[in-house]
């Protein structure tokens, strides 16, 4: 596939059947495709639920909850029927790997909700797909129906008498909703704003009933944990953080793809091993390390970080959604900022005033000082406005503007004293190309 890339670096588990034809059910079957799932259907829950504790599996949504933890929160008793959800609302700028997945991997997603809702006692599973990714769902659809001829879906899932249904439904193109509440909103035929928590939607969920929700990649990881032992995937990555994680790597390199590394990777071998360094011969200035709702990285800090979630955590960061976004010397970060800016006021749903309200304000400072009209206080302006929507709003999504606006004001600073006094940008009579988010 044109789309596929590769590095020898890479540990290919997750997307070890890119490009094999697993498309088609019998051709994922040969692919040891549906063996996970009969081996947990021979399991307690509890033991499903264990194994994936043992693999130390981490949200690959971007919050890096653990997994198996997660299942552990849903009641074993429920008056209400209980549901599997898959967040592949994929959205956040410079992410791009979900998409892979249930093009090239779709099988592996439904297996994998169907393991989880044998370990939480869920009957049914719903997978969300991103409304601009209107080409998959066709493929979804009929590995979905696929799945049922074979009897691996319906009322006697491999004939054990279990019951279990598979959907899919599409997003209409809000950000907002890659927010889990947001999502059960949607998915309920509402309008996709947040819920107050708690109650959690492990609790009290989709439908009001107690509810899982996953990322597609962690889903897709699921099936493999069965098959080769949660202690064996926890060992690819240090602890704590078990497995392979598949990196988005996007921007001024001169080899950008999808590359699957094993957690724990460093990042200078990211950019400049399996990345090829950065184009044209320049120096790198950034990094947004994973999804542009992360702290910026200055090319001193990107050298020295591992990419994994307690590594960042260390640094006050987030490994995030896994895209990882190269910013050349060239780049303005006043202009980078600012497109960043617009893409969240663009996106916020309006619930909260402070999202709604700050990320007007923010963009409408940035597009006048970016164009030489700033002055001085509007720099202490822009980091105050985005300390203060931090925390206080309903969903992360004021979090995800304010903290890449934080770094770049507070690592960046010269560059906006360089904007002032009607000061051209000094990066625009370079010629250079518009921010990777453009």
């Amino acid at each position: 596939m044109a789309d596929l890339v590769s590095h020898p670096d890479e540990t290919k588990v997750v997307s070890s059947r890119f490009g094999k034809g697993a498309t088609n059910i019998d051709r994922y079957i040969e692919l040891d495709g549906y063996k996970a799932v009969r081996k947990a259907l021979e399991m307690t829950p509890d033991a499903i639920i264990n194994e994936v504790k043992t693999s130390s599996l981490r949200g690959r949504g971007g919050a890096g909850f653990p997994t198996g933890m997660k299942w552990s929160f849903v009641p074993k008793e429920s008056a209400k029927p209980k549901y599997v959800l898959v967040n592949g609302d994929e959205s956040e700028p410079g992410t791009c790997k979900d998409r892979l997945i249930l093009e090239h991997d779709p099988h592996a997603v439904i297996e994998g909700v169907i393991i989880a809702g044998l370990a939480v006692g869920a009957q049914k599973g719903y997978i969300y797909i991103r409304g601009e990714y209107r080409y998959l769902l066709t493929i979804m659809q009929k590995a979905i129906d696929d799945a049922y001829a074979k009897g691996f879906l319906g009322d006697n899932i491999f004939d054990t008498g279990k019951k279990f249904d598979c959907y899919w439904h599409t997003g209409a193109g809000a950000y907002e909703v890659g927010e889990e509440s947001a999502l059960m909103e949607s998915l309920e035929g509402k309008r996709g704003i947040p819920r107050i928590r708690p109650p959690f939607p492990a609790v009290v969920g989709l439908w009001g009933g107690p509810t899982v929700i996953n990322n597609v990649e962690t889903l897709a990881s699921v099936p493999h944990i069965m098959l080769m032992g949660g202690q064996k995937f926890a060992d690819f990555g240090p602890p704590k953080n078990g497995g392979t994680r598949l990196f988005c790597l996007s921007g001024h390199v001169n080899k950008p793809g999808v590359y699957e590394l094993p957690l724990g990777y460093p990042m200078e071998k990211l950019i400049y091993g399996v990345g090829g360094g950065i184009s044209n011969g320049k120096k790198l200035k950034a990094v947004v390390p994973g999804g542009s709702s992360t702290y910026l990285l200055t090319a001193d800090e990107a050298v020295k970080m591992n990419l994994d979630f307690d590594s960042f955590a260390k640094t006050g960061g987030f490994l995030g959604s896994g895209g990882v976004v190269v910013l050349d010397e060239d780049t303005c970060m006043v202009k980078f900022a600012l497109r960043v800016m617009k893409f969240y006021q663009h996106e916020s749903c309006g619930w909260c005033i402070p999202c709604r309200e700050g990320t007007d304000w923010l963009k409408k400072t940035l597009t006048r000082f970016h164009s030489g009209g700033g002055v001085k206080k509007d720099i202490d302006n822009i980091n105050y406005l985005a300390q203060n929507m931090l925390g206080r709003t309903f969903c992360p999504l004021g979090d995800a503007a304010a903290i890449p606006t934080i770094s770049i004001v507070q690592k960046w600073r010269q560059e906006f004293e360089d904007h002032l006094e009607g000061k051209p940008c000094p990066y625009e009579h370079k010629g250079i190309p518009a921010p990777a988010f453009a």
